[in-house]
């Protein structure tokens, strides 16, 4: 069929071509009458010609306009145009999602290490949009802000008003113009400008290489598992020797909020808006009634790294933990890994079954390096005294949320020690978090 279509065409071409031919041949070849009617003048056609000529050049338009729409049938077929995708349909890949970045300022002008290090590493401006929502009204950090012209979206959170607070709570004033401004800057990227996830930062985090790399590939899992509710680019625990310097692309569920370069939904937005609170969001979000049993996804390595003693906290965990986290360095091309193993299915049976069936090791055998083997290794602890005990003397984080250790998935916290890994576990039998370990 497609073979006596293209017969069809190009004996059309051919047709066009040579009856073109014909047409100025007939020209050159016609004889002309010319009438001379006085000797020494120049001979003139005369009227009869000047009427046929005109009839030959409108019988020459009349053709020409047949013979272009011809043209222009042939050149719109499928076998000389695009080819048909009548048997092999043209895939149209779907638009890129937008992933917006929402700096959250106040009072410090290193902000521009945060904002550098985001333009550095930021691969398109279109897809990542970067918005600054600065509240404080801190005239020199808005001049660092503006600085940067079109490539950040500066906002100013426009209520810089005391909050009235009970006077016990006055020492927490920060903590509530926090909450505040975050509900703001919020609502401005979800509801004002319409966007429909975004990656929150902090004016004191500075990203990693893959930090962008790192949430493209992760929006598709948040955006389908009902299971999980944010992606953080922060391991609490992932201070150097802590974390594995190989496994730079692994990546865990916890059922810990970590925050310090987040992701959410503008649909998760919408469920926490209503309820926002007026002081300590984060922790907040840490409550059972926020959290739901829902995971986030978090990475062995942090994406992101503070420089930020100063604030609010006034330092609490800086000094400690915090200025000793890795930064990831090495580029991981999350988008083109396979993702499908922190589905909670899958990824829940494979966690506890590598936990449990580790061999069970003591807390002398890892402080004084008895271990043998590459582990990993299971570390039991009975209670949240036993808990607190034992990470205290291995270096890890013993603070609890709500009853949740940080970085723990189903009461397990997984960390690095003297080369191995450790897997600091409940008894097997495990089923629910107790509130009143915090």
């Amino acid at each position: 069929m497609i073979r006596k279509r293209g017969s069809l065409i190009f004996c059309g071409m051919f047709l066009f071509i040579s009856w073109n031919a014909i047409l100025v041949l007939l020209l050159w070849g016609r004889p002309l009458s010319w009438q001379q009617d006085e000797p020494g003048q120049d001979p003139r056609p005369t009227k009869w010609v000047l009427g046929d000529i005109l009839k030959i050049v409108d019988t020459i338009e009349e053709e020409l306009a047949k013979q272009k729409q011809i043209l222009t049938q042939i050149q719109k077929h499928p076998l000389l145009g695009e080819p048909s995708n009548r048997n092999n349909p043209k895939v149209i890949a779907p638009s890129e999602p937008v992933i917006p970045i929402l700096v959250i300022a106040c009072n410090r002008v290193t902000v521009k290490r945060c904002l550098d290090k985001l333009l550095q590493h930021r691969p398109s401006a279109e897809l990542h949009p970067i918005i600054v929502s600065q509240d404080c009204g801190h005239t020199e950090t808005s001049d660092v802000i503006r600085s940067y012209g079109s490539q950040v979206t500066h906002l100013k959170q426009p209520d810089l008003s005391d909050i009235a607070v009970r006077q016990e709570h006055k020492k927490f004033q920060g903590y509530y113009k926090i909450s505040r401004h975050y509900h703001w800057a919020l609502n401005q990227v979800f509801k004002t400008l319409s966007h429909s996830s975004v990656v929150i930062v902090e004016d004191d985090l500075e990203v990693a290489p893959d930090f962008f790399e790192y949430f493209r590939a992760t929006l598709p899992l948040l955006k389908s598992d009902p299971t999980l509710w944010c992606v953080s680019a922060w391991n609490d625990n992932g201070r150097e020797g802590f974390v594995d310097p190989g496994k730079a692309s692994l990546l865990y569920r916890t059922d810990f909020f970590p925050g310090l370069g987040w992701m959410l939904l503008k649909e998760m937005w919408e469920e926490l808006e209503p309820k926002w609170p007026a002081s300590f969001w984060d922790d907040w979000m840490r409550q059972p009634e926020q959290r739901q049993n829902r995971a986030c996804i978090r990475p062995e390595i942090s994406r992101t790294l503070t420089f930020g003693r100063r604030g609010v906290s006034l330092g609490q965990f800086y000094d400690k933990y915090l200025r000793y986290i890795k930064l990831n360095t090495e580029f991981v091309p999350f988008t083109k890994l396979d993702l499908s193993y922190l589905n909670e299915d899958t990824y829940r049976a494979n966690f506890e079954k590598e936990v449990y069936s580790a061999p069970v090791g003591t807390y002398e055998d890892i402080k004084q390096g008895l271990l043998t083997g590459p582990g990993p290794f299971c570390l039991i602890y009975s209670n949240k005294d036993s808990f607190k005990m034992l990470a205290k003397n291995l270096g890890i984080m013993d603070d609890l949320k709500s009853g949740v250790p940080r970085t723990g998935y189903r009461g397990v916290v997984s960390f690095f020690s003297r080369g191995r890994r450790i897997y600091l576990a409940p008894p097997p039998g495990w089923t629910q978090y107790d509130s009143t370990w915090s």
